[in-house]
Formats: structure tokens, sequence, C-alpha cells
């Protein structure tokens, strides 16, 4: 299995309009990628602004299947204009 940890941090005011944009992501995730386990959004409790996504996916093939997605592709350019900085990716394998 494959982990990825997303690190983003919103502009300020726009937390629940990002918030609303991964919902729908995740909607669309579990109807179309069966390849993925996990794919879960947290907040930091000291900064309102400080976002986690948390992913699990099965192979490389599911990870590459997520990103190539139209639906990822989407939410990908509504939550560029979302965002106060570029996201930080951190790839894992599973233990």
């Amino acid at each position: 299995m494959i982990a990825v940890i997303a690190e983003l941090t919103v502009q300020d005011g726009k937390g629940a309009e990002f918030e609303s944009v991964i919902a729908g992501l995740v909607e669309q995730i579990k109807l179309n990628e069966p390849g993925n386990q996990v794919y879960r959004l947290v907040r930091a409790k000291t900064d309102p602004n400080s976002y986690r996504i948390f992913e699990l996916y099965d192979d490389q093939a599911a990870l590459e299947l997520h990103g190539k997605s139209d639906h990822f592709r989407a939410a990908g350019k509504r939550l560029a204009t979302l965002l106060a900085g570029a996201p930080k990716i951190e790839y894992f394998d599973a233990v």
C-alpha cells in the first residue's frame, strides 16, 4: 500500500469553501476509485487555515488513477484559488 500526506494551507476566510470542495471530491473518490482505501481531511486545532489530507491506496496504479481522474483535476482547479501557497505532498510505504 502507498500512503500520501498532503499539507495544505488555505487563505483566511476560505476554510468552509475548501472543506466543501474536498467533501465533493471525497464522494467522487468513493464512487470511482476502488483502489483508494482512505481519503480523510483533518484541520489543525492550533491554526484553522492548516489542513492535512491522509490518503491510502492499494498500489501505484490506484494512486496514478487518482491523479489522472477528471474529478481530481476539476477539484484541483477549484482548490488552487483557495490555497495560500503550494501544497506539500509526501509519499510513504504503508508498513
